[in-house]
């Protein structure tokens, strides 16, 4: 991926990069996730969002390779990927970030940065080579500074920048990130989905889970909107904003008439 070229293509008829069919996944006989079915495109960020019980990180977890459905199939590209685990995801260009982060907090920025490289889409061939993709990641994510201090003393701003960055290394096609803004102050906020738009007009198509309604709404392309397991709506940001449903489920009948 060339990250320093934006090409800000419209994507409403880009082909899909990533089809969910009649997704569902049962917990004993509860049923987490029933049936879901949506549609993400090439350019796009897709968000989900729903409170907690909603589904959303099961959903979230089937798609990134952590959980199996109990039925229906997952495609990237009109290829099966239902039930792959994560190290494949990867080779097939699909990266995740996590809500928790843990990095190796013995190693430096850069070293674990270096070890995403190794598995990512793409084989790198020394030692060399690692590095200078790692840097250019964590230049990308606007850390390089940090490079060479321990992990382990990073702020959470800066080790969920880590978490970008080492997402980014592994050169995906499709970026899953959970909750990234999770525990930020509000300009770390904003600065977190300004970096998402870029990696988006990078040519990165990203996936977008989060509960936080004000953040999802504004960085989105499309969102899908979960209520107790089931997708309860589907649509543009303002469009999700001003669905009845929508508004009586999670943004609250105070929400009517918001600009």
């Amino acid at each position: 991926m060339d990250w320093a070229n934006c090409s800000g293509d419209s994507v409403e008829d880009a082909d899909p990069i990533l089809e969910v069919d009649k997704v569902t996944r049962y917990f004993g006989g509860l049923a987490a996730v029933k049936d879901v079915s949506f549609k993400v495109r090439q350019g796009q960020i897709f968000g989900f969002m729903g409170p907690n019980g909603a589904g959303k990180t099961t959903l979230f977890s089937m798609i990134a390779g952590a959980l199996k459905p109990s039925s229906g199939k997952i495609r990237s590209r009109g290829r099966d990927i239902t039930g792959a685990p994560a190290f494949k995801l990867i080779k097939l260009g699909i990266a995740r970030t996590h809500q928790i982060v843990r990095p190796f907090r013995e190693m430096t920025v850069l070293e674990n940065v270096q070890v995403a490289v190794h598995f990512g889409k793409q084989a790198v061939t020394g030692r060399a080579a690692a590095r200078e993709r790692a840097i250019e990641a964590l230049g990308y994510a606007g850390i390089d500074q940090l490079a060479n201090y321990p992990a382990a003393i990073l702020s959470v701003g800066h080790q969920k920048r880590l978490e970008i960055a080492r997402a980014l290394a592994t050169d995906p096609d499709l970026l899953l990130s959970d909750e990234i803004c999770g525990g930020l102050t509000h300009a770390e906020t904003s600065e977190m989905l300004a970096l998402l738009r870029r990696i988006r007009d990078s040519g990165t198509t990203v996936m977008y889970v989060e509960h936080d309604v004000k953040a999802i709404t504004s960085v989105c392309d499309r969102i899908m909107v979960l209520n107790y397991g089931r997708k309860l709506a589907e649509g543009t940001p303002d469009e999700i904003q001003n669905d009845p449903a929508v508004i009586e489920a999670y943004l609250g009948t105070r929400a009517r008439g918001r600009s």
